[in-house]
């Protein structure tokens, strides 16, 4: 084995040293960072170069989106914003046909846009809305597999950590990208509602507390007018984040970097000053738990500035990005064909790593191509949003799982119908580009 890789290039070599380590399950960071300083040692460069290439990788400006979206996500989480928020929904729409069930994914696809993570998604809302769909008759594992995809198109909707990093990556306008996810994230939402039909929905569970006493709906024996006044109060600034964020982005009153930033301190007020729900204790938590997810995150980065290192002194984006350009002459089959990598990549390893490893090669191809950068990188997080509920290494699944206590395959059966839906909705994506560029046209 040693022998036969030691007639492939060292770039190459450290592309299978990596998936080595990945099937030996060491973690996805120390993978790329102990490939890539193999291949370093190859090429014959000093290892002392190693530390200025990390420091290179991890100081950017746009980078600084990531902890911030994260820890205010988590601060959003712990502040009595969500459960505020399924109130409103339950009271708005859960008499509608499908129940809780509606009420979950309008709520997963609000949320996505206050937490920017999937993962961080469904450990924030899952528990309520798995326990209120259980309670209107889901079973459990479909409703876990709900909030999976549901919670994964955070990635996808802005603001997205997965975009700021796509945008960091390719070198696009991470405001337009934000621009451009709007109505594909939307259209995912609907897929998905689409799918609610096919539940089996049984009596609810005699005495069973479900959602009432997680979050109850406010004095159910009012007028539905009057209910749905005093829901909105009592989360109108919680309503309110998604449109202070998106809404001085666009506006071009602080950048998509900066808006990270408003959007902490702005949980930090709501929580402070609006609910008086933040404590010295919850705050301390929450930075806490933030920075453990931004610590594992930016590892990542780190790690793959060296990676990425190697893979532009190897030339392997000019020849892998070659080898993609003459598979075909029909530019459809080289996108079908790159589609299928990311599914692939996404059902091993998670989307920053798929991201730092591929795009680098993936996007002399678009260039080439003469494709729209925006409207690829949606495509890209829809596709790493579908690997988020695609085993064995879904994420989502394990947090759902930890969540309602099933075993993981339960948890993937659930989300199974969802999973067919969301490609179902990355084919219509990728066959309509205007779905992702209309939009950025409209408001440029």
């Amino acid at each position: 084995m040693f022998e036969a890789l030691s007639d492939i290039s060292a770039g190459t070599q450290m592309i299978v040293l990596f998936f080595l380590l990945m099937a030996l399950r060491v973690p996805v960071a120390f993978a790329l960072g102990l490939s890539a300083v193999y291949a370093m040692w190859r090429i014959g460069f000093g290892l002392e170069l190693a530390g200025d290439l990390i420091a290179a990788g991890v100081t950017k400006f746009s980078l600084l989106a990531i902890p911030f979206f994260i820890l205010a996500g988590t601060l959003m989480g712990t502040l009595g914003i969500a459960e505020r928020m399924i109130r409103f929904f339950r009271v708005l729409i859960g008499t509608l046909p499908g129940g809780m069930g509606v009420v979950g994914t309008v709520v997963c696809l609000f949320w996505g846009a206050v937490s920017g993570s999937g993962p961080a998604s469904v450990a924030a809302i899952g528990p309520m809305i798995i326990k209120g769909m259980e309670e209107d008759g889901y079973s459990r594992a479909y409703a876990a597999g709900l909030v999976c995809a549901g919670a994964a198109l955070s990635i996808v909707i802005p603001p997205s950590i997965g975009l700021v990093i796509y945008g960091v990556i390719a070198e696009a306008s991470i405001s337009r990208l934000f621009i451009a996810a709007i109505v594909p994230g939307l259209f995912m939402g609907l897929a998905m509602l689409a799918v609610l039909p096919l539940a089996t929905r049984g009596a609810r569970p005699a005495g069973s507390p479900g959602l009432a006493a997680l979050c109850p709906a406010p004095d159910p024996g009012l007028p539905y007018g009057r209910r749905l006044g005093k829901a909105f109060r009592e989360s109108f600034w919680g309503l309110m984040t998604p449109v202070v964020i998106l809404g001085g982005i666009y506006s071009g009153i602080f950048t998509p970097t900066e808006a990270a930033l408003v959007a902490t301190v702005y949980a930090l007020a709501v929580g402070a000053l609006a609910y008086g729900t933040l404590t010295l204790r919850g705050l301390y938590d929450a930075l806490g738990d933030a920075a453990a997810s931004s610590a594992v995150v930016m590892l990542v980065v780190a790690y793959a500035s060296l990676f990425g290192w190697v893979v532009t002194v190897e030339d392997l984006v000019g020849s892998y990005s070659g080898a993609l350009l003459g598979l075909s002459d029909n530019e459809w089959v080289i996108l079908l064909v790159i589609m299928l990598i990311l599914l692939l990549a996404g059902m091993f390893m998670d989307a920053v790593t798929v991201m730092f490893i591929s795009l680098p090669i993936f996007m002399p191809v678009v260039r080439e191509l003469g494709w729209d950068p925006v409207w690829f990188g949606v495509l890209v997080m829809v596709n790493l949003a579908i690997g988020l509920i695609t085993p064995p290494v879904g994420i989502n699944l394990y947090v759902a799982a930890n969540v309602t206590r099933l075993p993981i395959e339960r948890v993937a059966w659930g989300a199974l119908p969802f999973l067919i839906a969301s490609l179902v909705g990355l084919a219509v994506i990728a066959a309509v580009p205007s779905m992702s560029q209309f939009l950025v046209a409209w408001l440029n």
